[in-house]
């Protein structure tokens, strides 16, 4: 009987040995299936992205200019120049650009305004130009605006000082051609700082 108990403890140490060591490799065959820690790396540097029309940078809009010799003979005769635009209010900078003039490089190929000098006195409208609002009709005679859907009304804040009977028909073409450019403007109502229409050569207001 005690050789019987001896043997039976010297088998029950063995069995809990291998238990232990087999509980060890389970252990360790565990862990090495583990997917490696991936440290937190820095932000990915991107590749520098050239300005477009369509990039932060700004959006591509067209400054219509007249030009010689086709404008000679055809006052409606304009011509678009690309610029790039800050922000979406592109009719508004479409316009200033034009108020602004053609490059010299420009200048030379022909590309000429008039509304530049023809712009005196002081502003209206807090110091601005212009102003453009969206969707509205004005009655001339009235100075009562309605909603218009596609229109837009341009309204300068100085007086425009036009030099010649043609000069406002030119600064008109240049000016509806910039503003009709963009999908949402199908039609420019342009008046004078009075509220009157602008190169109204008929007085008769009905534009």
């Amino acid at each position: 009987m005690p050789m019987f108990r001896a043997l039976l403890g010297r088998v029950s140490l063995f069995l809990t040995m291998s238990c232990l060591l087999s509980l060890a490799a389970c252990a360790a065959t565990s862990t090495d299936l583990r997917p490696t820690p991936t440290p937190a790396s820095a932000a990915t540097a991107t590749s520098v992205v050239s300005p477009s029309a369509t990039s932060g940078a700004g959006i591509e809009v067209k400054v219509f200019f007249s030009r010689r010799p086709e404008t000679d003979s055809n006052v409606n005769a304009v011509f678009s120049v690309k610029r790039v635009s800050p922000d979406v209010k592109v009719a508004t900078y479409a316009t200033q650009q034009l108020i602004v003039g053609p490059t010299a490089a420009e200048k030379a190929q022909g590309y000429f305004t008039e509304l530049t000098t023809s712009l005196t006195g002081v502003s209206n409208c807090s110091g601005a130009d212009f102003q453009i609002t969206l969707d509205t009709h004005i009655d001339a005679h009235t100075g009562t605006p309605s909603a218009q859907l596609g229109t837009a009304v341009l309204k300068f804040c100085r007086v425009v000082q036009l030099a010649g009977d043609l000069t406002g028909a030119r600064i008109a073409a240049e000016l509806n051609a910039a503003l009709t450019q963009f999908a949402t403007i199908k039609k420019a109502q342009i008046l004078t700082s009075a509220g009157h229409c602008f190169n109204d050569l008929s007085g008769q207001d009905n534009c």
